[in-house]
């Protein structure tokens, strides 16, 4: 595997590529199942390409809940075949694939009845631990634990007395939703996948039925280019639709959004050592450890307003407060609330009105020659997804195609990463960093994060953290834009980095020092530096003025005043 930079030079070049000659497979849409996608054609030998309209995971795939879970809730609705698939993807991204960004992450149940309820909870979470080792790939976690309210209050002093008679606890696993898209597409371009993001896919060529290709429009440097395909993946989620709707297709489904949104709060306003999943009337709400901050979410709530910025709405945030202080002996305000975001499911209609009913399962299809959709699907299962959409594309093939092969795929970084971890405390010393930061960088960056390294040798400044962002280093910005794709100042502040959500100012104190990281890598001038500052002070400024109003339509018009992008 080749070293996988994704920087403004190969994203140029990966325009002119697959503009130059006929692809095996174009791939649109850079969310998990897009890139996912990619990979999995890269990895068959597949001549392939990946465009994204505007930055890879700016969509569903950088605003989930960032779990990798079986989904136990599914096991109450007796869908096995959904959760003994998860449980296997689970395992997989544990112990082979990515072990640097997917880890463990214990949670309580609190129980509220004696007698029955421990029974009928504890039978749940011992099959799904059970089908988990079941799978081959579940060794690596726990088994679940009962314990007495005495015990469930050690581990997390937070709930009120009251709140629970005894719980259950269980593990599940998390990583940075939009670090591991990101790193999904270096992975798939270090196995020869041409990808961009900032390319719109703008219209379809066809001849006669078939459609031949995609017209591309360079949404940063303009410009548009002709790429033909022999067959095309639409993996564009929520906007599934939409891109169908380019060749006047509806499609043979139909994919209807569903809005979930987070908080953020820091660390100590939650005094536990163990997330929390508690029953609402609808759904689950899980409280998750993250760094120094907990994210709570989520809803589960209709939307068909703006897909590209879904807006919390005021009514949205104290739902989940009103929940969560249920069950808290210190209950939590709006004071607490560092960062907000709201994400849209894809999901597949026709099963029910309700959204949090409608199907998690995901489709495949082929409307048209030439064109394959894959919709639905949860974030775990992303990969069997993509070997679908592959299978189905290279049915329309007339050449031998190899088998799926990302089961033994590790990503960019998974490489050696447990040695380096194992002599984490040799790299500190080497390179005068605390060893928690040496910690950060490889659970970021895995074995990639000597990359990083060499940077703060070649510039010693590098290894400061970030003024306004201490959890960060100034390499990492720079390593941002050199190595990960960023294109605009949102792009670190809000995926690369998760400033924006974990600290109370949103990331605007930190935007001018890293917008001047930014300005050399990525040729910016001072006029430039200065319009990326703006346009992110306007972004946040209308996230929080949508974040006041009292319902969806109101939040959604407050959100849509300020501008999508930064003109080039």
């Amino acid at each position: 595997m080749k070293t996988a930079t994704l920087g403004p030079a190969q994203r140029a070049e990966a325009l002119a590529r697959m503009a130059e000659r006929e692809l095996d497979i174009l791939v649109v849409g850079g969310g998990v199942v897009g890139a996912g996608t990619a990979l999995d054609a890269a990895t068959r030998g597949l001549a392939t390409g990946l465009v994204e309209a505007r930055d890879w995971a700016s969509g569903t795939s950088s605003r989930s809940s960032k779990l990798i879970h079986g989904g136990l809730r599914y096991l109450e609705m007796l869908d096995f075949a959904l959760v003994r698939e998860a449980l296997k993807e689970r395992g997989l991204l544990l112990e082979r694939l990515a072990p640097h960004l997917v880890k463990p992450v214990p949670f309580l149940y609190p129980l509220q009845h004696k007698g029955w309820e421990r029974w009928y909870a504890g039978s749940g979470v011992a099959l799904y631990d059970a089908m988990s080792v079941s799978s081959g790939h579940g060794r690596g976690l726990p088994i679940h634990r009962h314990l007495s309210q005495r015990r469930a209050l050690r581990v997390a002093p937070c709930l009120k007395k009251e709140a629970l008679v005894g719980a259950l606890q269980y593990y599940d696993a998390q990583m940075d939703d939009a670090r591991f898209v990101m790193t999904l597409v270096r992975t798939a371009a270090a196995y020869g996948a041409q990808v961009a993001n900032r390319a719109r896919v703008v219209g379809f060529l066809r001849e006669g039925e078939r459609v031949v290709g995609a017209r591309v429009q360079d949404v940063d440097a303009g410009g548009e280019y002709e790429i033909r395909a022999r067959q095309i993946v639409n993996a564009t989620g929520v906007w599934t639709d939409d891109t169908q709707a380019l060749i006047g297709e509806r499609g043979q489904f139909h994919v209807r959004a569903s809005k979930g949104i987070h908080l953020v709060v820091p660390k100590d306003r939650i005094h536990a050592t163990t997330g929390l999943i508690l029953r609402t009337e609808k759904s689950v709400l899980f409280v998750i450890p993250w760094g120094r901050h907990w994210i709570i979410g989520t809803t589960d709530t209709d939307w068909d307003l703006d897909k590209a910025h879904p807006a919390a709405s005021s009514a949205d945030i104290d739902y989940l407060l009103e929940h969560v202080n249920s069950v808290l002996a210190t209950p939590l305000t709006r004071d607490d609330v560092e960062g907000v975001y709201a994400g849209l499911r894809p999901l597949l209609a026709g099963e029910s009105d309700a959204t949090s009913k409608l199907s998690r399962e995901h489709t495949v299809a082929h409307p048209v020659p030439g064109l394959v959709v894959v919709a639905g699907g949860k974030y775990t299962t992303y990969r069997v997804m993509a070997k679908d959409a592959v299978d189905e594309a290279v049915h329309a093939l007339d050449q031998r195609v190899a088998e799926c092969v990302t089961e033994d795929v590790p990503l960019v970084g998974a490489e050696g990463y447990k040695a380096l971890w194992n002599a984490r405390a040799r790299t500190a010393a080497r390179t005068g960093l605390h060893v928690a930061r040496v910690e950060h960088l490889l659970n970021r960056y895995g074995s990639r994060a000597e990359e990083l390294l060499e940077l703060v040798v070649a510039d010693p400044s590098l290894g400061e953290p970030l003024a306004a962002a201490d959890d960060y280093l100034r390499a990492e910005v720079v390593y941002a834009c050199t190595h990960e794709g960023a294109r605009h100042l949102d792009d670190v502040l809000t995926r690369r980095t998760r400033i924006s959500i974990e600290t109370f100012d949103r990331g605007t104190r930190s935007a001018r020092e890293v917008a001047e990281l930014m300005a050399p890598a990525l040729g910016w001038d001072t006029d430039r530096v200065e319009k990326e500052i703006a346009h992110y002070e306007k972004r946040v400024e209308a996230e929080r003025e949508s974040q006041r109003q009292p319902d969806d339509l109101t939040a959604d018009a407050a959100r849509l005043g300020a501008p999508d992008i930064v003109p080039s």
